[in-house]
């Protein structure tokens, strides 16, 4: 039998100018493919029934307590926008390249697909054991590409940790899905149609 040389396999980073589109693409779904069988096989095993978990929200405040978080995060972030240096903020590249030319259609599904199956997890599943102090660390961690600059680690951290107490606070995972959605896609939707994008184009 035929010895594999694991010597051979070496992690290494990875500049954002490396990878084409459509590499990020199939990399970004088979991640998020993922995260959804994880969290359904721990829901599962924590014997929490997966359509209570899916059901929507019956009152119209958990809606309304998505929205309000929703207008939080995006009034924080500008005003980090406005007065930090952009060098802080700076997450490799890899936003920018996922979403600069990308249709609105595409940029509603990426941001759909990334709510729906990281709120799966991290909210419906391993908030169910940790709580969502533990959880948010975690999910902070995750997101790798933050994790060199402080602020941008504690935003990612406290975004969480919101969406965890809205879960908590309405009793619907929808609540905590509909505003990392709506973060995902008004931030995509910065990107693709902001001025310093045009300016870039013209």
């Amino acid at each position: 039998m035929k010895k594999i040389n694991f010597k051979r396999f070496r992690i290494r980073k990875i500049d954002p100018s490396e990878l084409d589109d459509r590499l990020l693409l199939i990399n970004l779904y088979m991640t998020q493919a993922i995260t959804f069988i994880i969290g359904i096989i721990i829901v599962l095993f924590q014997s929490q029934s997966l359509i209570d978990l899916l059901r929507l929200p019956d009152r119209l405040s958990a809606w309304g307590w998505a929205l309000l978080f929703t207008a939080a995060v995006l009034l924080l972030d500008f005003l980090i926008a406005r007065w930090v240096p952009e060098e802080v903020t700076d997450d490799g590249g890899i936003n920018k390249k996922l979403f600069r030319l990308r249709p609105l259609w595409h940029i509603a599904v990426l941001s759909f697909v990334v709510a729906v199956c990281e709120e799966l997890l991290f909210r419906g599943a391993i908030q169910h054991a940790l709580g969502p102090y533990w959880t948010s660390i975690l999910f902070a961690a995750i997101h790798v590409r933050y994790l060199r600059h402080w602020l941008m680690t504690g935003m990612v951290f406290a975004i969480s940790y919101g969406l965890g107490k809205m879960y908590l606070l309405t009793g619907s995972l929808w609540t905590p899905i509909a505003a990392h959605f709506a973060i995902d896609f008004v931030m995509g939707c910065l990107i693709r149609y902001g001025k310093d994008e045009q300016d870039g184009e013209g």
